[in-house]
């Protein structure tokens, strides 16, 4: 519920950063920002014998599983940050995800995240049809207990 406030306070400051002949970067909050380079970290060391192509078998209820669910859950507060942002301080943003290289290291992540079937065998109220059913064509929901 706060992310979509956050950009806001940086709106004040949005003129001081266009003067500047070098491009500008403006660092989203850096709690946040602190806490997914700590997770990058711990997830790197995770996935440094997998190459990208291939993909990590990660075990529910392991150490491994909350560390990669804490990361995926940091950038999802990361992308509502940016969702509220105006189109300017995206720009900023942007930036400074790409000096710190974050974005690369989530795309690295992903891949080597992502099964190579992603078929959905959860519980289904349905017949089985023809259509086989993967984690993009159906909804998940992701109750905390």
């Amino acid at each position: 519920r706060l992310m979509p406030e956050l950009p806001k306070f940086d709106d004040e400051d949005l003129k001081s950063y266009g003067d500047e002949e070098e491009e500008s970067a403006l660092s989203p909050p850096a709690a946040l920002m602190s806490v997914l380079a700590t997770q990058e970290l711990l997830l790197e060391n995770i996935l440094e014998c997998i190459p990208v192509g291939e993909f990590a078998v990660i075990q529910p209820q392991s150490d491994e599983f909350c560390l990669v669910l804490g990361y995926l859950l940091t950038w999802k507060l990361t992308l509502a940050f940016f969702k509220a942002a105006s189109s300017q301080l995206r720009v900023l943003y942007s930036q400074y995800l790409r000096r710190t290289k974050s974005l690369n290291k989530l795309l690295y992540h992903l891949f080597r995240l992502m099964p190579e079937n992603p078929v959905f065998s959860g519980p289904t109220s349905e017949v089985p049809n023809k259509d086989t059913k993967t984690f993009f064509t159906e909804e998940l929901h992701l109750d905390v207990k």
